[in-house]
């Protein structure tokens, strides 16, 4: 009787539609070369060229024209031009107020230096560069000084505070987030465009097990991206998981069905390839900007912040880089763990209601 037991549970498992519907979509993946190589093969590509080019930013240089026809003339401007050289960051050009106020204006300088005691400075307020050249050429020209005691230097090059630490999160958000969309949403269109959900629909299928298989086939995936990335950036770029390893998990498997999600909602009524590209695109590329993929989001203006920080992608990379870069567990993991999945559930729950 046990045996028979058994044998039925099996049955009834291997054989209920969400089961067989999820390894369809295994078979289907696996079976693309082309696919796959888009899943896995392209991120470690991106990861390598975006990670060589960014592993350690170069600090940016600020240019700085000098005034000859100020108090002292030419002689003036050369004793301020080898002080402002003393800082490997500062680029110095020589010329004269109307050269050197056009020059300013059409931002091919960043800041006009008259010489003098005190030395004055034009600049442009509203340009960071600019105002980062004034403070720059300040400290270059103090350090010139003889009469100041040098200060005492030392530098901190360790993994977590290198940039590439800090783009590796955002690169590992960006995949799951173009997973989610495109592996889901880009697929169930074409689903439709080929007319195979009209065959699905002569089956003995639930539309809940159709919309969750695609969604657990999408979560193994992605279970397997992160895994390879991650070996990746530790043999390449020395990149580890500071914090705790199930906080991180939890993190990638809630963005995972997040987008997962929002990719059946964006996908549920398109029905041409050209329809649900550009929704997607809709719905990626402003995350792509403002979710501090590349730079942080903190430089937009304060009064939009509120609704950046709510974004799921931001959600997400802020959780991530607080549990690779920071160390943090769960105290720090939670809230972003909830907040996704009560996007995957909504998005989800919506594409149930509509999905035709």
């Amino acid at each position: 009787p046990s045996h028979s037991g058994t044998l039925t549970l099996w049955y009834s498992h291997t054989m209920s539609p969400l089961w067989q519907l999820t390894l369809a979509r295994f078979r289907e993946f696996f079976r693309e070369p082309a696919a796959v190589f888009w899943v896995y093969g392209f991120p470690l590509i991106l990861a390598l060229v975006l990670g060589l080019a960014f592993k350690n930013r170069p600090v940016e240089q600020v240019r700085v024209d000098v005034r000859t026809d100020g108090p002292g003339g030419v002689e003036a401007a050369d004793k301020v031009r080898a002080a402002l050289e003393g800082d490997d960051r500062v680029r110095v050009t020589l010329g004269d107020e109307a050269a050197s106020r056009d020059r300013l204006r059409t931002a091919k300088t960043d800041l006009v230096v008259t010489p003098g005691s005190p030395p004055d400075y034009l600049f442009e307020p509203n340009r960071p560069e600019s105002v980062l050249a004034r403070s720059a050429a300040d400290n270059a020209l103090l350090r010139a000084r003889t009469d100041l005691p040098k200060p005492r230097e030392s530098t901190l090059d360790e993994p977590g505070g290198r940039y590439i630490d800090f783009l590796i999160p955002g690169l590992i958000g960006t995949n799951l987030m173009g997973g989610g969309l495109w592996g889901v949403g880009f697929v169930t269109v074409d689903m439709r465009v080929r007319k195979l959900l009209k065959r699905f629909l002569a089956t003995p299928m639930r539309r809940r097990d159709f919309l969750l298989s695609l969604l657990l086939s999408r979560l193994a995936f992605t279970l397997i991206e992160i895994a390879i990335l991650l070996a990746f950036a530790a043999l390449f770029f020395g990149i580890r998981i500071r914090g705790d390893w199930t906080a991180f998990l939890a993190l990638n498997l809630a963005g995972g069905a997040c987008f997962a999600g929002v990719g059946l909602l964006v996908a549920c009524r398109a029905k041409t390839i050209e329809t649900v590209s550009g929704l997607m695109n809709a719905v990626m590329l402003p995350m792509y900007l403002v979710s501090g993929v590349f730079f942080a989001y903190d430089r937009f203006p304060a009064e939009v912040l509120p609704v950046i920080r709510v974004l799921p992608l931001t959600v997400l990379i802020d959780g991530l880089r607080a549990a690779m870069n920071d160390g943090a567990g769960w105290e720090s993991a939670a809230g972003p763990v909830l907040i996704l999945t009560a996007w995957g559930v909504t998005c989800f729950a919506l594409a149930l209601r509509w999905f035709r």
